[in-house]
């Protein structure tokens, strides 16, 4: 295959690709959008909700390490394609569990961890594979396109989720989520993983290497680069403290302010149109520069998103005005998850080998998760018992202490030295 004809290979893969995820990520989002709202209609506990989010967090912690093992060591486009199916007869079981015997907490919560270990060893093995996909020219097209594309299902669900809850069964749903599975193997299947790849011929004493030999060699290269290891510690602390929006926004929105389905799946939905706004600007913006700044910047900025969570509860506003003041607020909230993700992702792309990629951003997941479990189950345990607007304002101060300690001035310039070159630019976002 000649130069040309790969770049037209490359130019399906962005579009396959994005394709893909638009209509796995719709059913997905459509699916948590109804069991979220069955969870918090039905019992009305912010723990039994904090567990669903447990269950869909731990299994990730714990298998991800073992994700970035196969997919450096075999086919990545297999695992895509065996967990997109094994996601759909996840969803099939519970339709059967939903037409025999009804739904149950337990089996909502076993389906919800099976689906995030499936999800995990396909988002790493397709993550471990963006250069293998396409050329080095078009990785932060690639990266934003796919925000783009699971951002642009989010605008649409949640709204379709709100305006059908109540109207039609918990059947449809789950047929959507099936359907949706189905339609993204077949599109998987289509593509070339190893169009761009640069993947290492294995020695012979690679081939033998043991798990927890490849696992090691994993840690010891990541190691060897300081910037990656920092972006993995701030992940670890920075996630704990996302606990408190992830219970804390659907519990004070739906249990404490009454706030409508259909209103509620609207702001969702906003949070979902700021992602999709940003990542066409990125997509057609030369890469950023600083990355780790940029990136250190946005959080601060999340921390003061997650803190106004709690303004409502504090003062008195109109239905009509809380409303429009959370789709402002996670409009804004979607833009800096694509201000702080997007950039960094494409960093790491580059600067990682392709034979290391799927245990180095196994690495990071698991990091990025290990305290999230922990945050769950405390932020629950909390929002059942103190007020929840004091819980969003102390996390969110936490968060933005957090990232100011340990994405200290040193290290940014530890990370980007052409910064010292340029004078007068600020070091503390």
């Amino acid at each position: 295959m000649n130069e040309d004809q790969k770049l037209m290979k490359a130019t399906y893969h962005l579009w396959t690709f994005v394709t893909s995820k638009l209509i796995s990520s719709f059913g997905a989002q459509v699916y948590a959008f109804a069991i979220s709202f069955y969870i918090l209609e039905t019992t009305g506990s912010a723990t039994n909700f904090a567990m669903n989010l447990l269950c869909n967090i731990l299994p990730r912690t714990i298998g991800a390490p073992f994700a970035g093992y196969i997919a450096d060591k075999y086919s990545r486009k297999a695992i895509v394609i065996l967990a997109q199916i094994a996601t759909s007869l996840a969803i099939g079981g519970l339709l059967v569990v939903h037409l025999t015997i009804g739904l149950s907490l337990v089996a909502i919560y076993i389906t919800t961890a099976v689906l995030s270990f499936t999800s995990m060893f396909s988002g790493v093995a397709f993550t471990s594979s963006i250069t293998g996909l396409v050329d080095k020219a078009r990785i932060q097209k690639a990266m934003s396109l796919n925000q783009m594309s699971i951002s642009f299902a989010a605008i649409g669900s949640p709204a379709v989720g709100g305006l059908l809850y109540g109207m039609v069964s918990m059947l449809v749903f789950l047929l959507i989520y099936m359907g949706a599975s189905f339609i993204a193997v077949i599109l998987e299947s289509t593509m070339n993983f190893n169009l761009f790849a640069q993947r290492k011929e294995k020695e012979p004493e690679e081939e033998k290497e043991t798990m927890w030999q490849s696992m090691k060699a994993g840690i010891a290269y990541v190691k060897l680069q300081p910037v990656i290891m920092v972006i993995i510690w701030i992940s670890l602390f920075i996630n704990f403290f996302f606990g408190a929006f992830e219970v804390g926004y659907s519990y004070v929105l739906i249990e404490k302010l009454k706030m409508l389905s259909r209103d509620f799946g609207f702001t969702q939905g906003a949070f979902a149109a700021g992602m999709f706004l940003f990542s066409i600007y990125l997509s057609v913006r030369k890469e950023l520069k600083y990355p780790l700044l940029s990136a250190k910047r946005g959080v601060i900025c999340l921390g003061g998103v997650i803190a106004g969570v709690a303004f409502p509860l504090m003062v008195s506003m109109s239905y009509t005005v809380i409303f429009v003041y959370y789709l402002l607020l996670m409009f804004s909230f979607g833009v800096l998850i694509i201000l702080v993700n997007t950039p960094i992702n494409v960093m790491m792309q580059k600067q990682i080998d392709d034979d290391f990629k799927g245990r180095i951003f196994s690495i990071l997941e698991t990091m990025s998760t290990a305290l999230i479990p922990l945050g769950m189950l405390i932020y629950g345990f909390l929002y059942d018992i103190f007020p929840a607007q004091w819980i969003l304002i102390v996390s969110g101060c936490a968060l933005i202490l957090t990232v100011m300690v340990m994405a200290r001035p040193s290290v940014i310039r530890s990370a980007h030295p052409e910064l010292t070159a340029r004078k007068g630019l600020s070091m503390n976002g």
